[in-house]
C-alpha cells in the first residue's frame, strides 16, 4: 500500500488539505513592506482640470452627434412656439440616413438669404464658446425653424384661404396660430409647386407672419430647402419650463392617402 507523504501542511494522495503559502500577506493596518511606497492620489489641482476638460469634450460630442439645444428668436411658429423658447434638436437620426418627414418641426441653415437683412446680435466670446460647445442654446442667427409641410415628390397646393393641400389631399392644422388661415391671400400665398428630389418644402405654424418657402419662390431654388441643409427635428420645448412639451408629427401628416402615386 503507497504510504502518504506530507510536505509543509499538504498530503500527497487521494485527499489533500488546505496549504499554506511560506509568504503570508499582511494583515489588518500591518505596514507595507520595507522600501514599498504607498499609492498616491492624483492631488486635486491636477484632478479638476482633467474632469473639467472630459465634461467640455462630452458637452461638445454630445452637442455635434446627439442633441443641440436652439433658441426661438421670432413667433413664425406660434403657438406651437413662443418667442425665447429653447428647443432640443435630434441630430442622432439624420446620421443613419432618415430624412426629414412631413409634420416635423426641424431646424436648418439659412438656405439662401432667407435671414438677409434682419438685425443680428453679435454673441460675445463667452457666449461664442458656451454655445460651440453645447452648454447655451445657439444663438440661431443662421438658422431658421419650420414645420415640414412637403418632401421629393409632394405637390403643394394653397388657393383662397384654404385649406392647405397635399397632393390633393386637405389637410387638418389645428397647429396653425388662432385666427390665421391655413393660406394667405397674398400672391406668394396663393401657389402650387411640386418638391424635387432632396429638398423640402417648410412653412411657419403663424401662417400671416412667417416668412417660409412661399415667400422665397423667386430665389434659385424655388424656395425649397435642401436637405443637407437641415440640421435636425426639434423634439422638445425643453425651457422654459411652464412650457415644456414635446413636438410630435400632427394626426393629419400620418395619412396613407398623402403618399403621391408612382
Amino acid at each position: 500500500m503507497a504510504g502518504v507523504r506530507r510536505d509543509r501542511g499538504v498530503e500527497v494522495g487521494d485527499v489533500a488539505i488546505e496549504a499554506r503559502s511560506e509568504r503570508e500577506e499582511p494583515e489588518g493596518d500591518a505596514a507595507p513592506p520595507a522600501g514599498r511606497k504607498p499609492k498616491r492620489g492624483r492631488p486635486a489641482w491636477l484632478e479638476l482640470p482633467l474632469l473639467a476638460a472630459i465634461a467640455l469634450v462630452m458637452a461638445f460630442l454630445i452637442k455635434t452627434f446627439l442633441l443641440q439645444a436652439f433658441l426661438i428668436p421670432s413667433g413664425s411658429m406660434q403657438n406651437t412656439l413662443q418667442q425665447n423658447d429653447r428647443v432640443l434638436v435630434d441630430k442622432l437620426t439624420p446620421w443613419f440616413g432618415a430624412e426629414p418627414d412631413r409634420g416635423e418641426v426641424v431646424v436648418f441653415r439659412d438656405p439662401g438669404d432667407w435671414l438677409a437683412g434682419r438685425p443680428v446680435a453679435e454673441p460675445n466670446a463667452a457666449q461664442k464658446f458656451l454655445s460651440f460647445i453645447g452648454l447655451m442654446p445657439a444663438a440661431g442667427e443662421q438658422h431658421l425653424i419650420k414645420r415640414v409641410i412637403g418632401v421629393a415628390g409632394d405637390t403643394i397646393e394653397c388657393k383662397g384661404t384654404g385649406p392647405l393641400k397635399v397632393n390633393g389631399k386637405p389637410l387638418d392644422e389645428p397647429y396653425v396660430f388662432a385666427g390665421n388661415t391655413p393660406c394667405s391671400t397674398d400672391a406668394p400665398g396663393q401657389f402650387t409647386v411640386t418638391v424635387p428630389s432632396g429638398h423640402l418644402w417648410v412653412m411657419g405654424d403663424h401662417r400671416q407672419s412667417s416668412l417660409d418657402s412661399r415667400y422665397h419662390q423667386s430665389d434659385p431654388r424655388g424656395g425649397m430647402v435642401p436637405l443637407t441643409d437641415v440640421v435636425g427635428r426639434a423634439v422638445v420645448i425643453a425651457w422654459p419650463v411652464s412650457h415644456w412639451d414635446t413636438l410630435p408629427v400632427p394626426d393629419t401628416f400620418d395619412q396613407p392617402h398623402l403618399t403621391p402615386a408612382n
